[in-house]
């Protein structure tokens, strides 16, 4: 090992020496004459007679004739001008004639310059010799080491082997269904033998799906550390090079040395890059995709399943997969791991907060209420973020205020920019689109309650109205839609109402407002008109590997009546959001001061101030 540097150091010396050995004598053994300019021979012979040349070098050449060089007078910087043409062995006597019969001028004879057989070997092989050299060290580089195992590392596999892995079940929560189907693999990789001996078979692999930071690369982790086996943990990425063939070479790889390590795991992440649907992409580059995933098929039915070794993957992207990796024998199991429940989140919450110190105040049951929708990577980082804070400001634990103001920043879009300073029209009309917002929220039925409104500007919003719902929302009923969506148009309509001028700052509520109606009549049959079909299905195409979104599958006036159904959507709830705020013009102006005055407020804050007033019509 001492070795390797010293042996890669002499290689790069030598490619060093070799190159300047061959440009030195490609480019350095030229004369160093200053360019000539080339004339006709007649025109040459010319000059000659009319002796505009102080002296010509006559140099014979290989292929016969001669070239013929005239130096004349100097320039103004003092190098000499010269005039050059070739004169085959018939023409060169009329030039020799002339020479005589000019004494004064100066002919010199030139002979033919040999080169050596090895330098004439390098000029004609060193460019070559220079890449092949080239070639060999940047293989030598990528495969990180010396000799002909140094290039052959380039196609070996990039899996991590982890030997001794420390995450168990323990540290994994708010999953408890999938970590109970896993329980089962843990049993075979510790006792094999219990589920041979009846004829089963364990199935070859294991497929974890769900959303991005739902803890499916640690549950394959706590798998492998609770069977005490070795991990093989690779990204379906790594795979896949620009080179074809590399990737089936490292997919070979990868297998034999599972194979030396049985029992173990090999767990590839983000599966879809390597496994995704085979098809002719459009820059052509399919065939190493293509290569690779053939050779994960083969190696997943070569090898023996009741060898130990078990093949688990992870995607977000089911759809994407090729239907031949996901069939009976293969990824026999498919195994979801879904966003985590109040009760789920709260455990997280738990796992997470070992390690940092809380305060007496912290209550996680409330942050786990307040964060639906939530994935263990986001209530990991909220809890990073709260200790991160609480660390700028030197204290001692992580307080209640520290969750919520993470909470707050994860749910809002953004920290407070406290320093913004805004002019007090901008402000003022914030105050009352805000207040829109929710107050529509708070009348119109079937809403979910506020849970905070502000003024102050986060990330690229001047003001935020959140709401979150009391329980987890698995599904939307058709009531409640209708109910989202005037709460959306509130802050546009209160401007309207209130300025008789609208502004930018609804932009978002119009985009958001548009989509949800869009998949009310498209996706969700939620129109009446035009019942419960779905439009626009999206399509995988037949020679593409990615899909053709919102392919069109409807005639022009189906067409026409999808976008009537949008806009009358739209438009009912614009109306009523309208009628409520037009209706209830003293709570929003209550809302509105209590804003500009205190720029946030929660909802219990908001309830009261909406109590205030006696019987608030609801439209």
């Amino acid at each position: 090992m001492n070795g390797q540097p010293k042996k890669s150091g002499l290689f790069t010396y030598l490619l060093i020496i070799l190159s300047l050995v061959i440009i030195w004598n490609i480019f350095g053994n030229q004369p160093h004459a200053n360019p000539s300019i080339s004339i006709d021979y007649n025109t040459f012979l010319r000059m000659v007679g009319d002796d505009k040349f102080q002296s010509v070098v006559i140099q014979s050449t290989n292929k016969g004739g001669s070239v013929v060089t005239g130096y004349y007078a100097k320039d103004k910087d003092g190098k000499d001008i010269l005039y050059s043409s070739f004169a085959n062995d018939a023409a060169l006597p009329s030039l020799m004639d002339i020479l005589r019969t000019k004494p004064n001028l100066k002919a010199f004879p030139k002979p033919i310059e040999e080169m050596s057989w090895f330098m004439s070997l390098l000029a004609g092989w060193g460019p070559m010799l220079i890449l092949i050299f080239v070639w060999i060290y940047f293989m030598r580089r990528m495969g990180g080491g010396g000799g002909a195992g140094g290039m052959m590392n380039f196609v070996k596999s990039k899996a991590k082997l982890q030997q001794n892995n420390t995450v168990t079940f323990a540290d994994v929560a708010g999953v408890d269904e999938s970590k109970e189907e896993l329980v089962e693999m843990i049993h075979f990789l510790k006792d094999p033998k219990k589920f041979t001996r009846l004829g089963g078979r364990m199935p070859k692999g294991i497929l974890l799906i769900g959303p991005p930071g739902t803890g499916k690369t640690l549950l394959a982790r706590a798998v492998a550390g609770e069977a005490g086996v070795p991990f093989f943990s690779i990204s379906g990425s790594e795979f896949v090079e620009m080179f074809v063939g590399i990737g089936a070479s490292r997919v070979r790889d990868l297998f034999e040395n599972a194979k030396k390590n049985a029992p173990c795991i090999i767990f590839i992440d983000e599966v879809d890059a390597v496994g995704g649907k085979r098809g002719i992409s459009i820059g052509g580059g399919s065939s190493e995709h293509d290569q690779t995933l053939q050779q994960l098929l083969t190696e997943m039915d070569g090898f023996d399943p009741n060898g130990g070794i078990i093949i688990m993957a992870a995607t977000n992207r089911p759809e994407a997969l090729d239907a031949a990796i996901l069939r009976p024998g293969r990824f026999d199991r498919h195994i979801v791991v879904p966003r985590p429940d109040v009760k789920g989140r709260e455990e997280i919450l738990k796992v997470h907060a070992k390690k940092k110190p809380l305060a007496e105040d912290v209550n996680l049951t409330n942050i786990a209420k307040g964060t639906p929708g939530f994935v263990g990577a986001d209530l990991e980082n909220l809890l990073n973020e709260a200790a991160l804070a609480a660390a700028k400001k030197d204290q001692k634990d992580v307080t209640q205020k520290d969750l919520e103001e993470a909470k707050d920043a994860a749910i809002m879009h953004g920290r407070e920019r406290k320093s913004m300073v805004m002019s007090p029209a901008i402000k003022r009309t914030t105050a009352y689109h805000e207040a829109g917002h929710t107050l529509v929220a708070k009348l119109v039925p079937g809403n979910d309650p506020v849970h905070k409104v502000t003024i102050i500007p986060r990330g690229m919003s001047l003001g935020l109205t959140g709401t979150l719902p009391d329980e987890e929302m698995h599904n939307f009923t058709k009531s409640y839609l209708n109910a989202l969506l005037p709460m959306m148009m509130g802050g546009r309509c209160a401007e309207e109402i209130v300025f008789n001028e609208i502004s930018t700052g609804a932009n978002n509520d119009i985009e958001r407002a548009t989509a949800l109606a869009t998949n009310m009549v498209k996706k969700w049959g939620m129109s009446e008109k035009l019942g419960p079909l779905t439009y626009g299905k999206d399509k995988e195409h037949e020679y593409l590997v990615f899909q053709m979104q919102g392919a069109q599958d409807y005639s022009e006036q189906t067409a026409q009546l999808i976008d009537e159904e949008k806009r009358a959507i739209v438009d009912a709830a614009y109306n009523k959001a309208k009628d409520v705020l037009t209706a209830n013009r003293n709570i929003l102006e209550a809302l509105a001061s209590a804003l500009l005055e205190k720029e946030t407020l929660n909802g219990e804050e908001v309830n009261n101030i909406v109590n205030q007033f006696k019987n608030p019509q609801q439209v």
